[in-house]
């Protein structure tokens, strides 16, 4: 029996901007599974908030799925056409973390007011009921003294502590998937690792299907299950997590995970991708990557590359995994991070 909570297929979004199509989603296909961590990264703009945003209906209104299937709960979610339909998916079963939890929370309203909210719309509970929940659900995200936090409104709040009490509204409706946008930016480095360790206590304590976007590979090494890389709308590369840090075969994964600042040596300089995405305005021919591709092979130019499995739980789009092509070694900072275990 299939373990699946939620099917991708072949899903194509496209945004029109000033009489011009932009295609933010190319043909897209993933599944996710009942308990794991997916993490979805990549560079900005390269298709993670959009993907995840079709699976709650939270499309701009100049945006619209033209293919594909979102198969949840045994319902096709491309084919929803109202608000009344996405209110059931929406919160109640897959919330999300926005990135900015300031601009996420009402300044207006005290933070408990805002929990109780999701508590009595997505629980059924209300009056002292919904409060006492709320109560629980904040010391439940680490908040001290939740009584008197209850009373109190945003800016009264430290940056992490903001973002404990947007995880709480999310957990708070009882989803079956959480997705974390970006959780831990513009957050310090030691209360990154708190959140990060949080989402992992709640995960378990609530028995969620986490995804968590983000465009720094070193911020899901210990927390995803399985990665999949995102580049111009497309996934090219997805795993294990193990597998993609110590065996990555396209050149893109490669640049990213080259990119850590971990494998830089003191008084080196920074590895950068160099160039730019490509224009999603415009038809993109062959492998997207391919002109800051320094391995790119000329078909590399002219056609999209298939998948390519590496192992039963590891496949990549990229020529260089095709038996005709001549075989390229990743760069020496892989098998620093392979060797040296800077991974985990």
């Amino acid at each position: 029996m299939s373990n699946t909570i939620l099917s991708v297929e072949g899903l194509r979004v496209q945004f029109s901007l000033r009489g011009k199509v932009l295609n933010a989603i190319r043909d897209v296909s993933l599944t996710l599974e009942k308990g794991e961590s997916l993490a979805i990264v990549g560079e900005s703009g390269s298709g993670k908030s959009v993907l995840c945003k079709t699976f709650m209906g939270l499309l701009d209104a100049n945006g619209s799925i033209t293919a594909g299937h979102i198969w949840f709960g045994g319902e096709d979610l491309t084919q929803y056409t109202t608000e009344k339909q996405w209110l059931g998916i929406r919160g109640k079963k897959i919330a999300m973390v926005m990135q900015d939890p300031m601009t996420s929370l009402n300044p207006l309203k005290t933070v408990g007011a805002q929990i109780t909210e999701a508590v009595v719309l997505h629980q059924g509970l209300s009056g002292e009921a919904a409060r006492a929940e709320t109560v629980r659900i904040l010391g439940d995200v680490g908040i001290t003294d939740p009584e008197r936090r209850y009373k109190q409104y945003p800016h009264e709040f430290s940056g992490g502590m903001r973002q404990r009490v947007v995880i709480a509204i999310a957990v708070a409706c009882r989803p079956e998937i959480l997705i974390c946008d970006e959780p831990t930016t513009a957050l310090d480095v030691t209360i990154q690792a708190q959140i990060l360790h949080l989402i992992r206590q709640l995960k378990e304590k609530y028995q969620l299907t986490t995804i968590y976007i983000t465009h720094d590979l070193g911020v899901v090494a210990s927390v995803a299950d399985r990665i999949a890389v995102m580049y111009a709308g497309d996934i090219v590369e997805i795993g294990r997590c193990e597998e993609v840090f110590c065996d990555p075969r396209h050149p893109y994964t490669w640049a990213l995970l080259s990119s850590l600042p971990q494998l830089a040596e003191r008084g080196d300089e920074l590895y950068s991708i160099q160039g730019t995405p490509p224009n999603l305005f415009t038809e993109i021919q062959g492998d997207a990557f391919a002109p800051r591709n320094p391995h790119a092979l000329k078909i590399d130019f002219v056609k999209r590359p298939p998948y390519f499995e590496v192992s039963p739980t590891h496949r990549a789009r990229t020529w260089l995994l095709d038996p005709r092509a001549p075989k390229v070694e990743p760069p020496e900072s892989i098998r620093k991070l392979r060797e040296g275990g800077l991974w985990k």
